[in-house]
């Protein structure tokens, strides 16, 4: 989905005001929400003025108290919750756009920020490089978003962008958690393959896991909840192609099925009590499959029957997500 699409989106709510097209080079997969809020374009940070983080103030052994700035020459701020103890040690939750879209157009969509801040959890939304074709994306997977091959090194980056937060807040190193929405959820998977002894949980919406197996380095059980629209016709439901890469990508259920694997899961789902998610949709339209026995870990695929790349999220759907996530941990 382009940008100028991503703000057509965005219109509906009288929010921005754009011409729709698709020209962008991902040719499936796009970012964004039709039930969020916010513009597209570039951004620094989770704030939609990239830099308004407070920097001062310090706890019990020195730890900061007051949200911040981190990331380098790649700035994000950093939230703290309600009522943060530094003495207490807190989950971190990190939320990841998707194609061409940026940290506060994705957290107005999911409103993760919101539910974070009330069950205290530390809360960071960095931002992608920007690609020759002017798109913010992250380089996760073969198949999602590098499409120019820049090579950057964006599981570097984030993981240095943890060290830094655990260095500045009393962080729990066994809650340690990503959220993603499409390029976001392709990169939330690649965390989860290249540092499983760090990350507790990663919960994709649209997006998905290598194609190679081999190519998933994880050493460890990490927990997966994958959510994914079984009419979206961008990421598909099923496995494909990928439109901006030409490379294959594993669907909804066989990437379930794999971390089922990885995490010493039974082979078979069973299913559990459907759950509402998409407002556009009428009743508990997501069905439930959960893999039995797992290693202290849980895997779950939600599947929103009749859904697609970007659907109208209902009210509560990031306070769902954050609660299965922080019942999670290493």
């Amino acid at each position: 989905m382009s940008q100028i699409r991503f703000a057509c989106v965005l219109s509906v709510l009288a929010l921005a005001a754009a011409g729709c097209g698709d020209s962008s080079p991902e040719g499936s997969g796009g970012a964004g929400g039709a039930g969020g809020a916010g513009t597209g374009g570039d951004g620094a940070g989770a704030r939609a003025d990239g830099g308004a983080a407070a920097s001062g103030g310090s706890g019990a052994g020195g730890m900061t108290t007051e949200d911040f700035v981190a990331g380098g020459d790649r700035p994000v701020d950093v939230l703290l919750p309600e009522g943060y103890d530094p003495t207490q040690p807190a989950p971190l939750l990190i939320l990841l756009h998707g194609y061409a879209a940026d940290s506060s157009v994705q957290d107005s969509y999911f409103v993760t920020s919101t539910v974070a801040a009330a069950r205290g959890v530390v809360f960071a939304a960095p931002n992608g490089t920007v690609d020759e074709g002017g798109a913010r994306f992250w380089n996760a997977t073969d198949a999602c978003c590098d499409f120019y091959g820049s090579g950057v090194d964006d599981s570097a980056y984030l993981t240095a962008l943890i060290d830094e937060i655990e260095g500045r807040v009393n962080i729990d190193p066994n809650r340690i958690y990503f959220v993603g929405h499409s390029n976001g959820g392709f990169m939330s998977y690649r965390m989860a393959c290249d540092h499983a002894d760090r990350i507790a949980a990663i919960a994709s919406l649209a997006g998905t896991t290598f194609e190679d197996q081999q190519d998933c380095a994880a050493t460890e059980p990490v927990s997966v909840l994958h959510i994914h629209g079984t009419a979206d016709t961008d990421i598909l439901y099923a496995g494909g192609v990928h439109g901006g890469s030409g490379v294959v990508y594993p669907g909804a259920v066989e990437t379930a099925a794999r971390w089922a694997a990885i995490d010493g899961c039974g082979a078979t789902a069973t299913e559990g009590a459907p759950r509402d998610i998409d407002a556009d949709l009428g009743g508990a339209e997501t069905t439930v499959d959960a893999y039995p026995g797992c290693s202290g870990t849980a895997v779950e695929l939600w599947s929103i029957q009749d859904g697609v790349h970007v659907p109208t999220l209902v009210a509560d759907f990031s306070a769902q997500v954050v609660d299965w996530l922080l019942a999670q941990s290493k």
